[in-house]
């Protein structure tokens, strides 16, 4: 009897907890301001970025607006310094970080993570025609750039042998235009955003093979705003699944890096 009595309280525990963690009230502040703010950084392409007119406009922001539409809510785009962009999730300046964020230990004690949606990788780029630097092998002794506060730092600690000196930037924009006037000799940078800029400049630049690192992309919250985060969720996967997130996905990449299926 008293077992029966104990897991019968222990259910009750649960269940209250499971209420108690589906009702934190988060999404339902969202939904009655009827807006999801989302932090970025506006000069990450091809995830947020601003076209020549000023436009907001990228892969992140495709599929942000997309979700607003879905869950009858407007999408506000706060854009903010990328190495102060979880201490602003924090401080409740926006609702979420949307920005191609790279899903690591760290932030994990920090933020509140989605499901990867993207997988993705850091690589190291040179100006084309550099046949002094064909591997990664070779950065060793060499002047890198990073942009401040995303993984390329990281990445770029992790070279063996050591880089000569790393350099950090407020975006990456400024380090290819260092590496173009040769005051770097390599840029380490997120693969999707590498390879898009690279794109919009044929000619100038090439990635070196492989991967110095590999990672995963999630949408990052408040630790406490579980409701809002598995809203969210659960309307990303009804996005892949229905093949919404391949169509964007294609838009920018020219191929589907979103269903982890495939990954």
């Amino acid at each position: 009897m008293k077992r029966v009595l104990l897991i019968v309280m222990v259910a009750m525990v649960l269940a209250f907890a499971t209420a108690a963690q589906a009702d934190d009230g988060s999404w339902n502040r969202v939904k009655e301001a009827g807006q999801l703010v989302i932090g970025l950084d506006d000069a990450f392409p091809p995830m947020g970025f601003r076209q020549d007119d000023g436009k907001l406009v990228g892969f992140d922001v495709d599929a942000a607006e997309e979700l607003g539409k879905r869950l009858g809510i407007k999408i506000v785009w706060q854009p903010t310094a990328w190495s102060g962009v979880v201490h602003s999730l924090n401080a409740k300046k926006f609702d979420c970080i949307w920005n191609g964020m790279t899903i690591t230990p760290e932030r994990q004690k920090a933020v509140l993570f989605t499901k990867p949606y993207i997988r993705d990788g850091q690589i190291a780029v040179v100006v084309m025609g550099n046949d002094k630097i064909t591997s990664t092998k070779q950065v060793g002794g060499k002047i890198v750039g990073v942009q401040k506060g995303s993984p390329a730092l990281e990445a770029a600690k992790s070279l063996k042998p050591a880089a000569k000196e790393i350099r950090e930037y407020d975006t990456n924009p400024k380090a290819f235009l260092d590496l173009e006037a040769a005051r770097l000799d390599v840029v380490v940078i997120d693969n999707i955003a590498g390879r898009y800029f690279m794109s919009t400049r044929p000619g100038k630049y090439i990635a070196l093979p492989g991967y110095i690192t590999t990672e995963a992309f999630g949408i990052a919250f408040r630790k406490a705003d579980k409701s809002l985060e598995a809203k969210i969720q659960m309307t990303i996967d009804a996005m892949v699944a229905d093949g919404t997130m391949g169509k964007i996905s294609r838009k920018w990449f020219g191929e589907d890096i979103t269903n982890p299926a495939k990954w």
